[in-house]
């Protein structure tokens, strides 16, 4: 038997009251969990994560305090979050509008459910929010972790239809992820430069993880006495610090498993091992086109986005390889104004008149020469490597 937990958490006092259900664990353990597959994102923090309800106080205060609209940005699958940001707007007299596709696809999933409990009249089209005043206005959306295209972001850049204005408050209900510092950063910074109160987990208690820490790991496995583990979900250090959770609790070292993406594990014989490794990774998505991106494309993208490129074009003889019109050289987004290659054109010159002469006359060969004195002359003037086309016309 295999058992994954996915994300979890053992929240002792849940919103909805509903216990994780550790005897159904301690069932599963008497038959024997062959391979537990195990979230470590927080294994490396001491003690247990403390409830969700532990917030609530919290957001009540940022909710009394707020001047104009309130913009919550939580993930869209964070039901019992969203349950308190819809408790703390009916006690405070707001109406409450979803923004963003998976947010009020979410929502209505689990409002359909029993998960999610709405007040009457408290929840409004967000078409509707502009004859409701601002203190009395609550916006759900996505974008807790500085994605580019979520809702947040969008409004951070003045690329939304809701545009952020003086006053508003804006609380990111969410820790950050590692390796979103930046984004998430980038996006804290945008909306306060429209004037935004912005609070966050840096500045008020205004999130609980939703991933175990060390103590509810170690209680787990106790629980679950598995015979191979393999620690999932998280950077190699939280890989490493899960296994070593595992290790203390009973575990083998020798039965437990970190493996990479991409990485096979059999079980065979009750004995999870590594055996082989198959082709993952990125699945590049261009316009209409999924996967037929690949490497030396996207090498070339970053040139071009980079150093820009310059494209040569010239006509020689097809019977002497002599030079008949050009070169004519143009550049494009590597900061080199197009009267500066007057330098490089007798070099250019210079380098097909010998080709002539030793014979050599192939299109193909003459833009080898081309780009090779070009890229020499950039390099050495500018310091810039650019992409460089030349285009050879016979006549």
């Amino acid at each position: 038997m295999a058992v994954h937990t996915g994300d979890f958490k053992m929240d002792q006092l849940p919103l909805d009251n509903r216990l994780t259900d550790l005897h159904a664990f301690a069932r599963l353990s008497e038959e024997g969990i062959d391979l537990l597959l195990s979230d470590s994102t927080n294994a490396e923090v001491p003690g247990f994560v403390p409830p969700e309800r532990d917030i609530s106080n919290v957001l009540r205060t940022v909710f009394a305090n707020a001047r104009k609209r309130i913009i919550v940005a939580s993930f869209a699958s964070h039901v019992h979050r969203i349950q308190q940001i819809l408790d703390a707007a009916h006690e405070y007299g707001r109406r409450v509008a979803f923004v963003g596709r998976s947010m009020v696809r979410n929502m209505g999933i689990a409002r359909d459910l029993g998960y999610l409990k709405v007040p009457p009249g408290l929840v409004v089209d967000v078409r509707t929010l502009d004859d409701l005043p601002d203190h009395e206005v609550v916006l759900v959306c996505t974008g807790s972790q500085g994605e580019p295209m979520a809702a947040l972001s969008r409004m951070a850049n003045r690329d939304h239809q809701i545009r952020i204005v003086d006053g508003d408050t804006v609380i990111l209900a969410s820790s950050l992820i590692p390796g979103n510092e930046n984004a998430v950063y980038r996006v804290i910074n945008g909306l306060t430069r429209w004037g935004a109160d912005v609070v966050h987990k840096g500045n008020a208690k205004v999130h609980v993880s939703g991933h175990a820490s060390a103590g509810e790991l170690l209680y787990f496995y106790n629980i679950c006495r598995p015979k191979n583990l393999m620690p999932v979900h998280g950077e190699w250090r939280h890989l490493r610090a899960n296994a070593e959770l595992g290790a203390l609790t009973g575990v083998p070292h020798d039965h437990i498993v970190i493996a990479e993406d991409g990485i096979v594990v059999d079980l065979i014989q009750g004995r999870a091992r590594i055996s082989g490794k198959v082709q993952a990774g990125y699945v590049y998505v261009d316009g209409l086109s999924v996967g037929d991106v690949g490497e030396p494309a996207l090498k070339d993208r970053k040139i071009l986005g980079d150093e820009g490129i310059i494209s040569v074009f010239l006509v020689v003889d097809s019977s002497t390889g002599k030079i008949t019109a050009g070169p004519h050289i143009q550049a494009r987004g590597s900061g080199i104004d197009d009267s500066a290659f007057g330098a490089v054109v007798p070099k250019i010159n210079e380098v097909l008149e010998r080709s002539a002469q030793d014979g050599v006359v192939e299109p193909h060969q003459l833009q080898q020469l081309i780009r090779r004195t070009l890229g020499k002359w950039v390099s050495d003037t500018y310091r810039r490597r650019p992409m460089i086309l030349p285009v050879v016309v016979e006549v």
